[in-house]
């Protein structure tokens, strides 16, 4: 096995069971989905974007974020009206999963990042390297 599949492979097992772990079930038949742990919660690649991520700890982690840009605020917030800015993340949109539209708007989310919105996902930022000692 290579390096890089044993990377794959390890990233796209999901570390533990997330209560909204059936928002990525779609994605998953995605080829180039990928699974991660990020903040304490779960994230969602697509096409090397980081699209969506996933909490079910206690506000301002408990449910949805959608990755985009200020720029496409505006146009997501239209088309699914219970995103908001994240309180901690503010350049994410956000949908806890107490509103009473959270299924509905976490179906909506994944559907425009299978359809490859370009409003949904960020590139993420290389890690930088540590200096040794």
């Amino acid at each position: 096995m290579t390096r890089t599949k044993a990377i794959l492979d390890i990233a796209n097992k999901p570390p533990h069971s997330n209560s909204l772990a059936w928002v990525f079930e779609k994605l998953e038949h995605e080829p180039s989905y990928i699974h991660t742990r990020m903040f304490g919660c779960e994230a969602a690649y697509v096409d090397g974007r980081l699209c969506l991520v996933i909490g079910d700890r206690n506000e301002p982690w408990n449910g949805l974020l959608v990755c985009t840009s200020h720029v496409d605020h505006a146009a997501l917030i239209e088309e699914m009206p219970a995103l908001h800015p994240h309180a901690v993340l503010g350049i994410w949109l956000y949908v806890s999963q107490n509103s009473e539209v959270f299924e509905e708007t976490a179906e909506k989310a994944t559907a425009l990042v299978l359809a490859h919105d370009p409003r949904i996902g960020v590139e993420p930022k290389p890690r930088k390297r540590r200096m040794r000692r």
